[in-house]
């Protein structure tokens, strides 16, 4: 039993490790002289196979739940299907049991497979929620920069769908060229300008995004100056970006306040008393006090 909790708070600590740093892969250019291509058709090989074997979970992804995993995976720009999803947790399920197997008793075999289970089902949950959460983050960062960017080409003389598209093409990649690049798609395939921002501010469910796209239907519907509603939202942006700043630096006092009572106060206590009480020990001045006590008796 205690190695089996000793391992899950391994595992514990492993995922918060990856949590706070995220393994990202270092993205390189292939080589593609004289038709060497052999490693991407071997990605996209591997990639199909697993999503074959996936597919034995189509009837486990069905109406809301593959709605909701579908969206989750969108926002957070996994490139995987839902079925490929429960792949994930069925190996993490198995990985445990394996794992776990050798330190379990027979009286533990119901808890085991519970707990077993749930962690193996939770794991890719969580992990998806972090990287959604971070996805966020980076779009809220960068949203002030691309309105800036759409501003000045639209005060250049631009209008907003070639604005639109000098920025995606003279931007580097993030997450904010990538959605934008999304709607720009879209409303090239013959949606509207409305729709495709309210399918925008729809997908994220962030105040900003639902600014933004706001500000440009209400630009499109009253028919004002698109240029001047951009400056105006991006000086809100800016500001609002200050606000939680600020918030953010308030609040590092009382996240300091933790590590200092668990990790610095003891360290000090024990410097300023330990010599104390290691003379306290060594001359008993309570035996002394009592000697002297007993003598007075007599």
């Amino acid at each position: 039993m205690v190695y089996f909790i000793l391992t899950l708070c391994f595992l514990s600590g492993f995922a918060f490790i990856l949590g706070v740093f995220p393994l990202e892969r270092e993205s390189r250019p292939t080589l593609q002289a004289f038709g060497y291509e052999a490693p991407k058709a071997t990605k996209k090989a591997r990639f199909s196979i697993v999503r074959v074997i996936a597919m034995i979970n189509k009837p486990l992804c069905q109406g809301p739940l593959r709605v909701r995993i579908t969206r989750d995976l969108a926002v957070a720009h996994v490139p995987i299907t839902p079925e490929e999803f429960f792949l994930a947790k069925e190996v993490i399920i198995v990985a445990i049991l394996v794992l776990t197997f050798p330190m379990i008793k027979p009286d533990m075999i119901t808890f085991w497979l519970m707990m077993s289970f749930v962690f193996g089902y939770m794991l890719p949950e969580y992990w998806l929620k972090g990287k959604i959460k971070r996805v966020k983050t980076v779009l809220t960062k960068e949203m002030p920069d691309a309105i800036d960017l759409l501003g000045l080409c639209v005060n250049a003389g631009l209008d907003f769908m070639l604005a639109l598209k000098w920025v995606v093409e003279k931007s580097p990649p993030s997450v904010m060229v990538s959605e934008l690049n999304v709607l720009l798609q879209e409303i090239n395939v013959g949606k509207t300008r409305r729709d495709a921002l309210r399918d925008l501010s729809h997908k994220y469910d962030l105040p900003e995004i639902a600014s933004f796209s706001r500000t440009l239907i209400q630009a499109d519907k009253m028919g004002t100056s698109v240029s001047e509603a951009l400056n105006r939202l991006s000086e809100d942006m800016r500001l609002a970006r200050f606000r939680r700043g600020e918030q953010i630096a308030m609040k590092a006092p009382l996240k300091l306040l933790i590590p200092l009572l668990l990790f610095i106060f003891p360290v000090v206590g024990i410097l300023v008393a330990g010599p104390i009480l290691l003379q306290f020990v060594e001359t008993n001045p309570m035996a002394e006090m009592g000697g002297g006590m007993g003598g007075g008796a007599k």
